[in-house]
């Protein structure tokens, strides 16, 4: 029978994490992953290792130990990695009061600086100046082209630590240390389940019982830039605020969502909020949405799209903004908490819905839970 110390289901961000993690370790780590490459989230998001969003305390700790294993592998996996920190922008006077409010009540722990709108002249191409009133300069951002990373990592790992995938093998069973994959038994001494939105194939009762769901999220990329532009940060506006746990405690935030609520609700209806990344290839990378179900729309909704193109408009201006690509990724989420992590049966750990943070925690993760199982 195959066998292997470690048995990974699952080539997305948290799988490869935890691969990584193992390897380190001196194991025998082999990855399964249903699709001939993988295709789910962690492929369609904007590329943020983002630790600005993370509250203070074990979570900021592990985003930025994810950030270190990042700079660490990107380079050795020929990933194009830019360390361009973020900005986020205020035209608003009370989203510059949550920023002010933030800054004064963390920038000790961030390492961030609270900047005038000429000083973001200076660290911005993109930002429009004109009606701003202040920025948060955070340093710790950073972005990947998240196809890149994705598909290059697996070979990386296997050239440097003798990782084995097995793409185009699903996992249709596990019980007892034992795994079926691609119709072939397997054991395992340690197994770990990281299927992210495609949770219902195995245990689909422990999922089902732990309010787990997905979320839909509309994004675009434009064309390359020309001339070899640089978009600098990472960009983000006012309804970002609202979406962020770092910022939840800032009192000053009441008074920044009634408003949006008021004025704009179907930034609400839809989940919208504004980012914009930059990737290697010069395209920009925007979005996004957040519809909520374990059912998700398999339709786009080209609204939302424009309701996103339209804000953006309002805080950055680019030399070519010509989309040439829009799709929807679907991820899971636990409401109410950061993960999911069962231990179903002996051996076997169930790691899921790290709620849209994947490239943002997940290297962080893994090393934690690799630690307290060795």
């Amino acid at each position: 029978m195959n066998h292997a110390d470690v048995l990974i289901v699952g080539a997305g961000v948290v799988g490869l994490a935890h691969a990584l993690a193992a390897a380190k370790h001196g194991l025998k780590v082999v990855v399964f992953e249903r699709n001939i490459h993988a295709v789910g989230a962690s492929i369609r998001n904007f590329g943020m290792i983002w630790p600005i969003g993370q509250p203070i305390g074990s979570l900021y700790q592990r985003a930025l130990k994810a950030r270190e294993i990042w700079t660490e592998i990107a380079p050795k996996a020929g990933v194009h990695l830019d360390r361009c920190g973020s900005l986020h922008l205020a035209y608003r006077t009370d989203e510059m009061a949550v920023l002010e409010e933030f800054f004064e009540t963390t920038h000790s722990k961030y390492s961030t600086q609270l900047l005038t709108p000429s000083e973001v002249a200076e660290k911005s191409p993109a930002a429009i100046v004109k009606g701003l009133l202040g920025a948060v300069w955070s340093p710790t951002e950073m972005t990947v082209d998240p196809r890149e990373a994705i598909w290059k990592i697996p070979g990386f790992l296997s050239e440097a630590y003798g990782v084995e995938f097995k793409f185009g093998t699903v996992v249709t069973e596990i019980s007892d240390g034992k795994m079926i994959a691609g119709g072939e038994p397997w054991t395992g001494d340690r197994i770990f389940v990281c299927s992210g939105a495609d949770f219902e194939t195995l245990y689909p009762e422990i999922y089902k019982t732990s309010g787990i769901t997905k979320v839909k999220l509309q994004m675009m990329r434009s064309v390359p830039q020309p001339n070899h532009w640089r978009l600098g940060p990472s960009l983000c506006g006012g309804l970002t605020l609202t979406h962020y746990a770092a910022f939840a405690h800032c009192q000053s935030l009441i008074a920044l969502k009634e408003r949006i609520a008021s004025e704009t609700p179907h930034f609400l209806q839809w989940g919208i909020h504004v980012m914009m990344s930059q990737n290697g290839a010069g395209e920009l990378v925007i979005g996004d949405s957040h519809e909520y179900g374990l059912n998700p729309d398999p339709f786009d909704r080209s609204k939302i799209n424009q309701y996103v193109l339209d804000y953006l408009k309002k805080f950055a201006t680019v030399p070519a903004l010509n989309i040439a690509e829009t799709w929807h990724g679907i991820y899971a989420k636990l409401p109410g908490q950061t993960d999911l992590i069962v231990h179903p049966e002996p051996n076997v750990t169930i790691v899921n819905a790290l709620g849209g943070a994947g490239m943002t925690l997940s290297f962080g993760l893994a090393e934690e839970i690799m630690a307290n199982l060795t």
